[in-house]
């Protein structure tokens, strides 16, 4: 059962992050800020200016008392010691921001809007050095750790795009819908009507692993391999939209929650391990090397994809509403995930040991 954080917010609940201090905030709509401590009490309120939906907040990398919010088109700067009147606010996008990264030498820090602009802000500078762009929202935006001038980002345009702050056109691209989809007719015309839009990005630890959840209910897992990626895995377990995946610090425990208002916990580390062994690195000569029954990798989606991929969930949390953003912290001593939805409360689940 989940336990509930209450008293913070008065309307739903839109985003969280964690610090590395073990600090939790939260962004809510109409301009709610919520700081909490351990034992899920409110440590600070603030609702910020223009009073415009709280819709990304992101721990500096180098600062753990810095705070950068999203709300609106505005990007404010906080003290989380003091939760007061930003110390700094950016106006650099033109439309709504739906998601913020940092990059992890403090150097950056991108937004994504619904413009499908990513504006790519020199934080010493205070200037967009940047201006990236997808053809339709711009969903989610993501540094690559250890990487601090690579960057991942995905959106309703069904691209997954990694660029590097030193071009301004993407080094790679891949395409969902028409990502392995020749062989599988009847996939293809249940994307035609449930398109794999894309709505949220997660990269691993090594920076080198990244999964995407999308509108067809199914995440899939790319891999890095110098200036492009490509698909290493694909599984379903969601039977609406995945909104949120989030990489754990664990090598590759990964966290989906969807709007079927179930939150999954998968180990795909065993999967992608095995393609890190494969000398044979395409996915061509994958597939010729196993008959169609007993493929683990390449066309994950002719039978059920999760259970041909050997891929389950670990763990299934039945949450009941559909869900807004995911969160994972250490709570006296032990893991626990944090779940947004539709309500004012976050929720927090044991994770088991």
């Amino acid at each position: 059962m989940a336990v509930k954080w209450t008293g913070g917010h008065s309307s739903s609940v839109l985003c969280l992050t964690v610090s590395a201090e073990g600090l939790v905030v939260s962004g809510a709509e109409r301009g709610e800020l919520a700081l909490w401590d351990g034992g899920g009490s409110p440590a600070g309120q603030l609702r910020l200016p223009g009073e415009d939906d709280v819709t990304s907040v992101v721990f500096s990398a180098r600062r753990p008392s810095t705070l950068y919010t999203s709300h609106g088109e505005t990007i404010s700067v906080l003290d989380v010691r003091a939760l007061q009147e930003p110390l700094e606010r950016f106006h650099v996008n033109e439309e709504e921001i739906n998601c913020l990264s940092v990059n992890d030498t403090d150097s950056f820090l991108a937004a994504a809007d619904d413009s499908g602009a990513i504006k790519v802000l020199d934080l010493e500078s205070k200037k967009v050095t940047r201006s990236l762009r997808h053809s339709n929202i711009c969903s989610s935006v993501a540094f690559r750790p250890q990487r601090p001038q690579s960057l991942v980002s995905c959106g309703l345009d069904m691209q997954v795009m990694m660029w590097n702050l030193q071009k301004a056109r993407p080094l790679w691209t891949t395409n969902l819908q028409e990502c392995g989809t020749e062989e599988d007719s009847p996939q293809s015309a249940g994307q035609f009507f449930n398109p794999p839009l894309a709505h949220s990005l997660s990269v691993a630890s090594c920076g080198n692993v990244f999964g995407c959840g999308a509108q067809d209910g199914k995440v899939r897992i790319f891999r890095v391999t110098g200036v492009k990626f490509e698909r290493e895995l694909e599984f379903q377990g969601h039977s609406l939209g995945v909104s949120q995946v989030l990489f754990m610090p664990e090598a590759y425990w990964l966290l989906s929650g969807g709007n079927d208002g179930k939150v999954l916990l998968w180990d795909v580390d065993s999967e992608v391990g095995k393609q890190q062994k494969s000398p044979a690195k395409s996915l061509q000569k994958r597939k010729a090397q196993a008959p169609a029954s007993s493929r683990k990798n390449g066309k994950l989606n002719k039978v059920s994809s999760s259970e041909q991929a050997g891929v389950v969930p670990k763990l299934t949390i039945e949450h009941g509403e559909k869900v807004n953003w995911l969160s994972c912290a250490e709570i006296k001593g032990s893991r626990r995930v944090l779940v947004a939805d539709q309500s004012s409360s976050v929720s927090v689940y044991p994770l088991p040991e």
